[in-house]
């Protein structure tokens, strides 16, 4: 790497871990606490590349990306934040940031995109979007700084603008309408109206033509569309085909999986093609386990906020929480905090009361329609094809088959070693592999591990 970095962050360890990895790459580093600081080597002509995080103690990251764009235009911006929800990812794309990452962030993987920043030539663009701030934003529990949310947001915030239909998908109480609001809320139609539409209502007397009038150039959300019956979706069908200029931006949500629908004969193959411009899939809350501490405390100050006890969950309890199988997802763990914020006896909820709780929740219900291994080559294969389509046509970067390795290698040690407890014997066994193979890996992929007693 060749280039001059700035970097701002009022973490001090931060500043030097970036400092000493950007100077080992063969890069000049200047690193401030301040965006005072920061812009003033901006507009004085320093600096091929700019690091930096949101909240600073004398401002907003992100709000200084459009004077980084006027001072020097074509100046790539990495945005490195711990605020891990999907307003960050959409506000640093609003502001056109070079890059997002959430914090803690992978510095193998931040040099990859800092390299990659400093090789391309970015011409001058038009003056980026002023960020867009919603005051619903707040509410929407799409908390997550695991990698699946933080793709979500990134896909999210990629193609809100867009007109391209929005297939989402994902289990009951994911967050799919949630999702379905945030593309809405946050794009150039959110002063139109949003509409969400039943088979009932596609079926009835007005029909179709009611449902396009109300959504004018708004969006139309079409809720669980597997489910609906044939008639629905020949009235569907016809619908699409009449959409004009101006018409509003079909969304739908699904449960089902809607390929596997329509090999069955369930599902119109014609509508199947209309609906899945895009494809957005929600992972359910056993797919990122370290989101479920944040999306607790979440519905705990929301609790708060409307006027219930101060609560707060014990490390005990919290452990109970985080290794529940969860299936009804999202809307499931909000309906057991709402319950222990009012059952629980103190201001800390203890793990007797998480039990009592839980004990009366269903377990994880058991796999359908084959065993483990074809329902992971399925998922595999699934994100495969959408990973190449969203290219567009175009073929993906060279270096494909190390990319997707390391992929789902990385995931498969860490969780490997969560479940260990981090006990390296333990694990490779586990794996199936050396021990000194499993430390290189460690090594080369810089993975962290920390020894712990495990709570079963």
């Amino acid at each position: 790497m060749d280039g001059t970095v700035l970097v701002a962050d009022d973490d001090r360890t931060i500043r030097t871990v970036l400092t000493q990895a950007l100077t080992r790459a063969g890069c000049k580093v200047h690193a401030t606490s301040s965006l005072v600081t920061l812009m003033r080597w901006v507009e004085e002509g320093k600096g091929d590349l700019v690091i930096s995080d949101v909240i600073m103690p004398d401002g907003n990251g992100i709000e200084q990306i459009p004077r980084i764009g006027a001072a020097r235009p074509g100046l790539p911006v990495i945005v490195i934040s711990a605020q891990n929800t999907i307003m960050t990812a959409i506000q640093a794309n609003e502001a056109a940031a070079y890059d997002y990452l959430p914090k803690p962030f992978d510095l193998p993987d931040l040099m990859k995109r800092a390299a990659r920043a400093l090789d391309v030539k970015r011409r001058a663009q038009a003056a980026p979007k002023p960020v867009i701030e919603l005051d619903r934003g707040a509410d929407l529990p799409l908390v997550g700084r695991t990698p699946a949310m933080q793709a979500l947001y990134k896909l999210v915030a990629r193609m809100m603008n867009t007109t391209l239909p929005v297939l989402i998908t994902g289990e009951s109480g994911t967050g799919k309408s949630l999702v379905a609001h945030a593309i809405h809320d946050f794009s150039d139609r959110r002063s139109q109206p949003f509409v969400t539409v039943t088979s009932a209502e596609l079926q009835g007397i007005e029909g179709p033509s009611t449902v396009l009038a109300r959504a004018k150039g708004g969006s139309i959300l079409l809720d669980e569309v597997g489910d609906m019956p044939e008639e629905a979706q020949a009235r569907l069908v016809r619908m699409l085909d009449a959409l004009g200029e101006g018409a509003p931006r079909v969304l739908s949500t699904s449960r089902a999986d809607l390929s596997a629908r329509m090999e069955a004969g369930r599902f119109r193959e014609d509508l199947f093609y209309r609906l899945g411009g895009v494809t957005v899939t929600v992972p359910a809350l056993r797919e990122r386990v370290d989101d479920i501490p944040l999306l607790a405390e979440h519905f705990l100050a929301k609790a708060e906020k409307d006027g219930s006890p101060a609560r707060r969950l014990a490390a005990p309890a919290m452990d109970l929480v985080r290794g529940y199988s969860w299936p009804g997802n999202v809307r499931q763990l909000e309906n057991a905090v709402r319950r222990l914020v009012v059952t629980s006896m103190g201001d800390e909820i203890t793990r007797a009361e998480v039990e009592a709780v839980l004990g009366s929740q269903p377990s994880m219900e058991p796999l359908r329609n084959g065993d483990s291994a074809e329902q992971l080559r399925g998922a595999v294969a699934k994100h495969l094809r959408r990973y190449f389509d969203l290219h567009g046509g175009v073929l993906p970067p060279t270096g494909l088959y190390d990319r997707i390795l390391r992929e789902v290698e990385i995931p498969l040690i860490e969780i490997a070693l969560d479940a260990t407890a981090g006990n390296q014997a333990r694990c490779a066994d586990l794996l199936g592999i050396n021990r000194n193979t499993l430390r290189k890996k460690i090594t080369d992929l810089d993975i962290r591990v920390t020894r712990r007693r495990k709570l079963m």
